[in-house]
């Protein structure tokens, strides 16, 4: 690489680490924890490329894009950010971001896209979107890897003039990923309208349908659902549209090429709804994900109804370990419950065990993975998965530590759970030495709850 990176990050260690990255692979590098002082680089000329956090000490990195490209048209900027929500990935792509990366980043991909970055010369930026402000009720944070992956293909698809198939299983968040679509698109100020098999009947059903959603999103909802008579009304439907045709979003829970092979779905109206296939990970696959949503449904509802709980240690073990049948959704409503009914500010794992009905919590599997399925064909899954959600393409390199350090984390957290917090115990039950696992402790970051006490 060759050229002038500009890196602003409060973070002592991710500047350090990147300077020295960078300066190794050719490159100058100048460094500050300051969006004034990397502002003024900018406006004096220097860089050939900026990477930037988002949340700063003075400033948002985000909000400073704008006033960058206006500075220094098709000047890169890659946003590393440890807010990995949806929005921050959509708000990057609307403030026309070169690149963005969540937090914990994999620095082998990083320098893979700075040299991109590098290399590629930009056309001159079009005038910069205001990124729209989207409500606290989109449960869409995830920092698990399938998650950021689903994140950035609907900030690439997101004004793409294709449409989109929403598949995943019930309670997922299909219909919220469809409207996150449409809110960040250039249709926002359009109609957002979702329809059945019974919208599309009638001698002006179709014709009803079309002026409704004229110019904006349409969402056919649970597409996998409708019958021979539906599919054929929507094939001629998608044929006439004509001018001003809205986009059409799909949602489904089935395989639609499993019952399109089945003879029961209809190969063109498959092809036609199949633009972009966006695959929501049902939450058993994503349980890293689980203390996440969890605090931010607390959260919310301490903002909207003024309770302030928390969920105990034993009680975040439960949930974590629970295989969360009916996904995000189930989650919300339980929690949404136990805000009410819990008798403490801090509700307990008797309350949870209560809530879900577990008269033997103790045998939830941990891994999430169906009933009788041998671990190694659960991992088999995920791995699968992961690899499929790149649609196509390969994963970043570094897969191999990427996934150990996924794994690593909730089986030690787990034997420091069934060993008490007791670290020598927990070390010779995992095999490895006291000293080790200290480390491993550090270095993976694995907060010491009340049973996890240093020893």
């Amino acid at each position: 690489m060759d050229g002038t990176i500009l890196v602003a990050d409060d973070d002592r260690t991710i500047r350090t680490v990147l300077t020295q990255a960078l300066t190794r692979a050719g490159c100058k590098v100048h460094a500050t924890s300051s969006l004034m002082t990397l502002m003024r680089w900018v406006e004096e000329g220097k860089g050939d490329l900026v990477i930037s956090d988002v949340i700063m000490p003075d400033g948002n990195g985000l909000e400073a894009l704008p006033r960058i490209a206006q500075l220094r048209p098709g000047l890169p900027v890659i946003v590393i950010s440890a807010q990995n929500t949806i929005m921050t990935a959509i708000q990057a792509a609307e403030a026309e971001a070169f690149d963005y990366l969540p937090k914990p980043f994999d620095l082998p991909d990083l320098m893979k896209r700075s040299a991109r970055a590098l290399d590629l010369k930009r056309h001159a930026p079009k005038p910069s979107m205001t990124p729209r402000e989207m409500g606290d009720d989109l449960p869409l944070v995830g920092r698990t890897p399938s998650m950021q992956a689903l994140y950035r293909l609907v900030a690439r698809v997101m004004n793409a003039d294709l449409p989109v198939l929403i598949s995943g299983e019930s309670g997922t968040g299909k219909s919220l990923i469809a409207r996150a679509v449409h809110d960040f698109s250039d249709r926002r100020s359009q109609p957002f309208i979702t329809a059945q098999a019974t919208d599309l009947s009638g001698v002006d059903g179709i014709a009803t349908l079309l002026a409704r959603s004229k110019g904006g999103s349409l969402v056919l909802d649970e597409v996998s659902d409708f019958d021979e008579d539906a599919q054929a009304r929507l094939v001629r439907m998608l044929d006439v549209m004509g001018d001003h045709a809205p986009r059409i979003m799909a949602t489904s829970q089935a395989d639609l090429g499993q019952k399109m092979e089945a003879g029961v779905f209809r190969k063109d109206l498959f092809y036609r709804l199949g633009g972009v296939t966006l695959q929501v990970p049902p939450l058993r696959e994503r349980v890293e994900d689980i203390p996440l949503l969890a605090e931010h449904f607390l959260a919310r509802g301490e903002r909207d109804m003024g309770l302030q709980r928390r969920l105990s240690p034993e009680a975040m073990a439960i949930v974590r370990a629970y295989p969360w049948p009916g996904n995000v959704r189930q989650l919300e409503n339980l929690l949404k419950r136990l805000l009410v009914t819990a008798t403490e500010p801090e509700i307990s794992k008797a309350e949870i065990e209560q809530a879900l009905g577990a008269t033997q919590p103790v045998q939830i599997s941990r891994a999430g993975g169906m009933d009788g399925e041998k671990l190694s064909a659960s991992v088999a899954r995920h791995l699968q998965r992961y690899f499929d959600l790149h649609g196509g393409q390969l994963p970043p390199p570094g897969v191999y530590d990427r996934i150990l350090r996924e794994m690593e984390i909730p089986l030690i957290e787990i034997a420091l759970d069934a060993t008490g917090g007791n670290q020598a115990k927990c070390a010779d039950l995992l095999g490895i030495n006291r000293n080790t696992l200290r480390k491993k402790i550090t270095d993976l970051d694995i907060r010491v709850t009340r049973r996890r006490k240093l020893m």
